[in-house]
């Protein structure tokens, strides 16, 4: 019997189907999306709240009071600015549907001609794209799906969940923005800010380079962008605390 191709002999799955071909990530919900920026945000946005009211020398309380505050805050302001960013991005898209529709219904004759307008301008001869395009528009369905595909570059069953996208960037937000406030739920003073820094820097390179390994990109790259952006703004904040601590 042969053996199936999608998986490998170790038991985990190929990167291949049983047709040969690459499996391919669904990244049109917008959920993927969402918990990439989430937990980038979270971790350099609340590790630089922290560090900044901690530079004051306040007692511990206020610093983990702070950090939790930054946490709810941010995790409800990401999930509301992609529940309303992407439902205002998905109604437009409807909307540009539902115009080719009515279009479709009122002059296919005129459709028809722009989809073997545009089959030709792909270097198609003008017999088969005519013969394409009258394939395409046999069905209401088939034919608004090519249509939006070919002059809107959307897929019609795909536009995005943006409430699928608020709950990640939500989780995701939270979860990166609770990874430098641990040491202060456990501890304060130089011990908890040392091991803020600590876990915050060990963070960013986790996170950065899981970027990397998402996107196909140098994990070791990503990594060291995304250490970088999170100690610029921690220092820069940092500062801003010690400054301001120290003339009040």
């Amino acid at each position: 019997m042969q053996r199936s191709r999608s998986l490998r002999p170790s038991g985990r799955r190929s990167p291949y189907n049983a047709h040969g071909e690459r499996h391919h990530r669904n990244v049109t919900s917008g959920g993927a999306r969402a918990a990439v920026f989430g937990i980038s945000d979270g971790l350099v946005t609340n590790v630089s709240l922290i560090l900044g009211v901690a530079g004051a020398h306040p007692a511990g309380g206020i610093v983990r009071l702070s950090g939790l505050a930054g946490l709810v805050a941010g995790a409800f302001s990401m999930a509301a600015g992609e529940l309303v960013s992407m439902q205002a991005q998905r109604e437009l898209l409807q909307r540009e549907l539902e115009v080719e529709r009515q279009a479709l219904e009122q002059s296919p004759v005129a459709e028809r001609g722009e989809l073997v307008a545009i089959y030709e301008r792909r270097g198609i001869t003008p017999a088969l794209a005519k013969q394409l395009a009258e394939m395409m528009m046999r069905d209401p369905e088939t034919a608004l799906e090519t249509h939006a595909r070919e002059e809107l570059g959307i897929d019609p069953s795909s536009l995005g969940s943006p409430v699928v996208a608020a709950l990640s960037s939500f989780a995701t937000f939270a979860l990166g923005a609770l990874l430098p406030l641990i040491p202060w739920l456990l501890g304060h003073g130089n011990g908890a800010l040392v091991a803020s820094i600590a876990i915050g820097g060990v963070a960013a390179i986790g996170v950065g380079a899981l970027l990397g390994a998402l996107t196909g990109r140098s994990a070791a790259k990503a990594a060291v962008r995304q250490l970088a952006v999170a100690a610029i703004a921690a220092a820069v904040t940092y500062g801003i605390g010690r400054a301001v601590g120290a003339s009040t």
